[in-house]
């Protein structure tokens, strides 16, 4: 038998789907250098820029959610604003986080759903945008946002509040820090195996920890679709 008939090639790898593309604005915002210490799988996810109007979904459960009275009662009334914050102490339930590349902002759409025992799901809003002081904002409705830092921690990516304002129009209020309800931290650990845990912690300055929530996600596979010329061109902007 001839040498070429039983030589075998190395299987290629999988092309990476065609409505994603690299995206850096992540990697800005951490440095090369804690870049370049994160996990690889949480590179992967926090590089994945898509284009405009396309979506990516993570599935999971909340691991875990406790409140504070006070947490609670704060959650109750951000519901006016779009209820940014976990409205039952229920773990054990089904969770979806939903980012869509928003083409408009130059931005991303968050969107998290929340089972829950009786009733209907709660689904939360905010966007994501990489602008302000700080480099990345999320507003969360009414006006009402919040410039993040970034930092690299031992599993993952931290988000972390520099505070909080009301965008009336043209005009940016940065709130009092005796009106702000606390110092917001997310956590986005990865757990192996295409898992990641993403953690919300809110402290208030005298009563410590208010509100927790942890859920645990794992990586969802992607339909590879072909973008068109216009799309690509909005994107690279």
């Amino acid at each position: 038998m001839a040498l070429a008939e039983i030589r075998q090639e190395a299987p290629e790898e999988a092309p990476p789907p065609a409505s994603v593309l690299l995206d850096m604005r992540f990697s800005a915002l951490l440095g090369p250098d804690a870049w370049a210490g994160l996990p690889p799988p949480v590179r992967a996810r926090f590089a994945k820029r898509l284009l405009p109007g396309r979506s990516v979904t993570y599935a999971g459960t909340v691991a875990a959610c406790t409140m504070h009275p006070l947490g609670w009662v704060l959650a109750q009334v951000c519901r006016l604003i779009g209820a940014p914050l976990p409205l039952g102490r229920e773990a054990g339930v089904a969770a979806v986080v939903t980012v869509t590349e928003d083409g408009a902002s130059g931005g991303q759409v968050w969107t998290r759903m929340y089972a829950r025992p009786r009733g209907f799901p709660q689904v939360i809003h905010s966007a994501k945008r990489f602008a302000g002081p700080t480099g990345l904002e999320e507003y969360l409705g009414a006006g009402f946002g919040i410039a993040l830092t970034v930092s690299a921690t031992a599993a993952g990516i931290r988000f972390t509040s520099d505070h909080y304002f009301l965008r009336l129009g043209r005009l940016r209020l940065r709130l009092p820090r005796w009106l702000a309800p606390g110092a917001l931290t997310i956590d986005h650990e990865d757990m192996g195996e295409g898992r990641f845990a993403f953690t919300l912690a809110l402290r208030h300055h005298l009563l410590g920890e208010i509100v927790r929530q942890e859920g645990h996600f794992h990586d969802q596979p992607q339909e590879p679709v072909k973008p068109g010329r216009n799309a690509i061109r909005e994107l690279l902007r």
